[in-house]
């Protein structure tokens, strides 16, 4: 569980960063939340965004991609997605410490 200091963190370096994903019509399914996933373990932190044409809720698709990566939610901002999942061998991003 992040803490809010964390959060800030993450949103901070996220701020810079293009979404890499982008659920449409079709919504979420097994194959995209794989390629979350893997792009994940690669990256630790990365946006994800929601098309117009999308037909289900942000926040199930939100809870949906984040059950299926075990990631942590940092930030649901309109239509935009940002996901943290400390990486196992790609260690880039230091968080802050909890006290």
């Amino acid at each position: 569980m992040l803490t809010g200091k964390q959060k800030r963190f993450l949103r901070s370096e996220a701020h810079h960063l293009s979404p890499i994903f982008q659920v449409g019509k079709g919504g979420v399914n097994d194959n995209m939340i794989k390629q979350i996933a893997e792009a994940l373990e690669a990256r630790e932190l990365l946006k994800i965004s929601i098309l117009q044409n999308c037909e289900d809720n942000k926040f199930e698709i939100s809870e949906e991609i984040v059950k299926g990566t075990r990631a942590e939610l940092v930030q649901l901002i309109g239509n935009i997605i940002v996901l943290y999942k400390e990486s196992r061998e790609n260690k880039k991003l230091e968080l802050p410490k909890v006290k």
